[in-house]
């Protein structure tokens, strides 16, 4: 039997693909490492950041809809990404960073039973910094040496994810009986579920809540992706998918990875991703995310898209 083995990346709306990037890398130290295209509407930008490579399990990556309004908050939605620092001292050096920058945070607390620090990138995605405490990640993440953060300090890879439903047994449901995470805690109205025992890296915060479902726009989570080593373990997952109802999108080539979406009875929507080729396919590691990449279907219609797109640099 495949399990799944964390958090794949986590995919956004954004208005402002400059904006966003100036707060990603400039603000947050992460490294940019593919400029590319939605490959479903290659007149938009999509955007990834993470480790030095992009690694599975660093990657936050952003959709620019130039025209998208505003999030309008509600249930049934993902509501909430953290990232892993390395100790306690680095939320006090964050703290302090955010005042100085003037990016919205709350005071340190603790969430999922980690110190935490809350905040918002400009467009008012929710986020939150959680003290990794010196536990170990995956042996795939390597730290970018060129990120204006220093190491003691860098955020190290994507932690706890929150997801805010109608209908918690429901996701709790797909999560333990389909995908064999753990349920760690559960009270009425949450819950807490890891894929890897003690891990945040593959942690899922449910939370139940009544009322309208989300309005997606900029600052809205748009899929989670989990992560799974190769083709042959997504093929097994199409067909547990398929197997408890859900409809798949069957196995999409996305040229850096391989995928599959669904959605859960909530209407969350999941991606499950496979770990490589990797986004250093068609791209040197120093040369990450510093030109437009195109996977190969799309490289016949290059002077076309980059027509369409305002230059980020």
């Amino acid at each position: 039997m495949y399990t799944i083995s964390g958090h794949h990346h986590v995919s956004m709306l954004t208005k402002n693909a400059q904006m966003n990037h100036q707060f990603y890398q400039n603000v947050l130290g992460l490294r940019r490492v593919k400029k590319t295209v939605n490959q479903d509407n290659p007149t938009m930008y999509h955007l990834f950041y993470g480790d030095l490579t992009g690694s599975a399990g660093t990657e936050l990556s952003f959709f620019e809809m130039p025209i998208v309004g505003r999030t309008i908050r509600g249930t049934n939605a993902i509501t909430q990404i953290g990232l892993l620092v390395p100790s306690f001292d680095s939320l006090l050096f964050w703290k302090k960073r955010f005042e100085l920058l003037d990016v919205k945070h709350g005071e340190i607390t603790t969430y999922a039973g980690r110190d935490a620090l809350h905040f918002e990138d400009p467009e008012g995605l929710q986020l939150i910094l959680l003290n990794n405490n010196g536990e170990k990640v995956p042996e795939n993440w390597s730290g970018w040496e060129g990120s204006i953060i220093e190491r003691s300090n860098r955020i190290l890879g994507i932690g706890t994810i929150e997801i805010t439903v109608r209908y918690l047994a429901r996701l709790a449901k797909t999560l333990t009986d389909m995908f064999g995470y753990a349920e760690v805690t559960r009270s009425d109205k949450e819950a807490i579920y890891q894929s890897v025992a003690g891990q945040s890296f593959g942690e899922i915060v449910v939370k139940q809540k009544e009322g309208p479902s989300e309005k997606p726009g900029r600052g809205s989570i748009h899929h989670l992706a989990i992560r799974v080593k190769d083709e042959e373990e997504l093929r097994y997952w199409d067909e547990i998918v398929k197997e408890r109802g859900f409809q798949s999108t069957g196995i999409v080539d996305r040229f850096y990875f391989q995928s599959l979406y669904f959605r859960e009875s909530n209407g969350i929507l999941f991606e499950i991703a496979t770990d490589g080729p990797g986004f250093t396919a068609d791209s040197t590691v120093d040369e990450l995310g510093k030109t437009l990449d195109l996977p190969p279907f799309l490289e016949e219609q290059r002077a076309e898209i980059e027509a369409k797109l305002t230059p980020l640099d």
